[in-house]
């Protein structure tokens, strides 16, 4: 399985382009993973007609919450059922545009609580290492 990070717009905190870089080179380790900064939401359009087979799930505040163990058996069930790419779409300060909403149905939640749309690309880049770990029974989720 391939996982992309599909974000609507850039990333511009120097520190925060540096904690999702490290999770994702983490993540590499485990899986082919990469990473894709796009202008807006007819890019992102483009980008999931291109591959229609890939499972793709908006970043979304009224999305779908997990715990991080439920998380990462969500995120292997994919991978043993041969899920080929998983595309998460962050969402930039405005959200998404509604054609995306409408077209996307898998929606998850990393918490019920706002951050900036930064600091919630780390956060699900960590989540993504953190699952990896737990299904390889690593000692770093403790």
């Amino acid at each position: 399985m391939k996982i992309r990070l599909l974000m609507l717009g850039k990333t511009r905190r120097a520190e925060l382009r540096a904690v999702i870089d490290d999770y994702v080179q983490r993540v590499a380790r485990q899986c082919p993973i990469e990473v894709s900064e796009v202008r807006d939401g007819e890019a992102v359009q483009k980008k999931l007609d291109a591959d229609r087979a890939a499972t793709a799930v908006l970043l979304d505040a009224g999305g779908k919450a997990y715990s991080s163990e439920a998380f990462a058996r969500w995120l292997g069930e994919l991978r043993d059922r041969g899920t080929r790419e998983l595309i998460f779409v962050c969402g930039d300060a405005d959200g998404f545009p509604q054609e995306l909403r409408e077209r996307v149905a898998a929606k998850i939640s990393l918490s019920s609580m706002t951050y900036s749309h930064e600091l919630a690309r780390a956060m699900l880049a960590e989540q993504i290492y953190r699952a990896f770990a737990i299904l390889a029974g690593s000692p770093y989720p403790r």
